[in-house]
């Protein structure tokens, strides 16, 4: 009876401290599984049986955030050219505008990749080892339009990072697009072609803020584009050849190493790379890739990674729903566990638990806020838009982005995980720093920032059915909070 009674008065007095305390004002936005897409919660009244609380410390502070944003690509590119120009600018201002995603940091291909119509290089002229034949006129057509078109409804501006799948063949010593190594003697050569692919992209009015040196180094058993590297190899490459050439040039390009999956690959890179103290000065960090799970954020690799070198910094460079078919203006598949990826048959049996059936939306939610919270600064989707096969790619890879089309009905399908991405998009920008909470509700993931204009903004995913209510504390200050089930908040104090 005492301990029952001790607990009535401990409940009343939390209570009446929270009635107490000032006020918190805060704007809620909601994208949920019961249909609400960044909209915007009216404030309810204070439930006093709320137990739960998130606390902000926005002066304890951690990385800050270079952008969010997704992937140019030649498919994303051709089929917005397949549209009607009021679709077209409906896509690109729902990404690129202060309205929409204001995405702010993006990717794209250096010659082709497997999300392009055919296999193209720069440099197709065998034996050119001056490039005096590279152009980009390639480009010209699809890709470069769409990025000139999106920086026409950017406020801000956006940041691009580059990255080639594959050097010409005539550079490799396999003769091929798929596998294969960088041949020595053309280790120069493919330095001059980073330089040269900035300067074309300059005189188009489009500036490349940085590289990876590749796309995924360790291949992808030669299913589309690709060329190895080992660390060792890329260290190499780095020193002698790419940043003294971006030097000679005075291109201020920064140049990220690894661009592969989060796991025990990046464990091995880091510690070849990010010890190497000759490449340090000349290297920006890491470049990472969700593939190896559809669930593990691998918290331990990323933390491992950062503490090899902490002045360096961590960008998730690609992540999208693989190996699925988009479902056309069906909402509810994208908030439920039928998702499969590559993983699902082809797996190392060791690694097929990392690899479960998912609920895209989460897996999405889930990723941004994990890697946030573990020192990664960028997050990057994949192709911005896609067709209603998931395509169109050159390796039948067929994949889901953000957004769908079909061209042939001038239609566009703006899916769930285009939502989940704007909320970060919008509300965590360029030049934020992450700062520190405490959360007693385990079941809730949660990360938040503080923005330069002020802002702190709280994110928070709550995966379960049910509705949840918190108390949301900064300072002396405090509101109380409902979230609905399977949904994503952003909250902005």
């Amino acid at each position: 009876m005492r301990l029952l009674l001790t607990l009535i008065i401990s409940v009343s007095l939390m209570a009446c401290t929270t009635q107490n305390q000032p006020e918190l004002k805060v704007q809620i936005f909601q994208t949920s599984a019961s249909g609400e897409k960044l909209t915007e919660l009216k404030s309810e009244e204070a439930k006093d049986s709320v137990n739960d609380t998130i606390e902000l410390f926005p002066s304890s502070q951690f990385q800050t955030i270079e952008g969010i944003g997704g992937a140019f690509t030649e498919s994303s590119a051709y089929l917005l050219n397949g549209l009607s120009k009021a679709k077209r600018e409906e896509i690109l201002k729902a990404y690129f505008s202060p309205e929409g995603a204001n995405y702010s940091l993006t990717r794209t291909h250096m010659n082709s990749c497997d999300f392009s119509l055919d296999h193209y290089s720069y440099a197709p002229v065998a034996g050119d080892t001056n490039l005096d034949s590279f152009s980009i006129a390639h480009d010209l057509e699809d890709l470069i339009p769409m990025i000139k078109d999106a920086q026409s409804f950017s406020a801000d501006g956006f940041k691009i990072l580059a990255s080639p799948w594959t050097a010409p063949p005539w550079m490799k010593d396999n003769n091929d697009w798929y596998g294969g190594k960088l041949k020595k003697e053309h280790y120069s050569t493919w330095a001059l072609f980073f330089s040269k692919y900035v300067e074309a992209y300059k005189e188009q009015g489009i500036d490349i803020w940085g590289f990876t040196v590749e796309n995924e180094p360790l291949g992808n058993d030669a299913n589309w584009e690709s060329m190895h590297y080992t660390p060792q190899e890329t260290a190499e490459f780095v020193k002698g050849h790419l940043a003294p050439q971006l030097k000679k040039d005075n291109i201020d390009a920064r140049i990220l190493v690894f661009d592969q999956n989060r796991g025990e690959d990046l464990e091995e890179w880091s510690q070849a790379l990010l010890t190497d103290k000759e490449l340090l000065p000349l290297i920006h960090g890491t470049a990472v890739h969700w593939y190896a799970s559809t669930f593990d954020w691998f918290p331990d690799n990323l933390q491992n990674t950062h503490n090899l070198a902490p002045e360096k910094h961590i960008i998730q460079t690609e992540g999208c729903v693989d190996a699925e078919v988009p479902h056309w203006n069906d909402d509810d598949w994208y908030w439920s566990k039928e998702a499969t990826d590559w993983g699902w048959e082809w797996a190392l049996e060791k690694d097929k638990p990392l690899h479960p059936k998912y609920v895209p939306a989460f897996r999405y939610a889930r990723d941004i806020i994990g890697c946030l919270n573990n020192w990664v600064e960028g997050w990057i989707d994949w192709n911005m838009v896609l067709d209603r096969q998931g395509g169109p790619n050159l390796a039948k890879n067929w994949c889901v982005a953000p957004v769908i089309v079909d061209i042939e009905k001038d239609e566009v399908y703006f899916t769930p995980l285009y939502y989940i991405m704007a909320h970060f998009g919008k509300y965590a920008r360029p030049g934020a720093k992450r700062i520190d909470f405490q959360c007693s509700d385990n079941s809730l993931m949660t990360t938040a920032v503080l923005n330069q204009d002020g802002t702190v903004v709280l994110f928070v995913l709550n995966m379960d059915n049910e509705t949840k209510q918190f108390v949301l504390k900064k300072g002396n200050e405090t509101t109380q909070v409902s979230i609905g089930g399977s949904a994503l908040q952003s909250i902005i104090l």
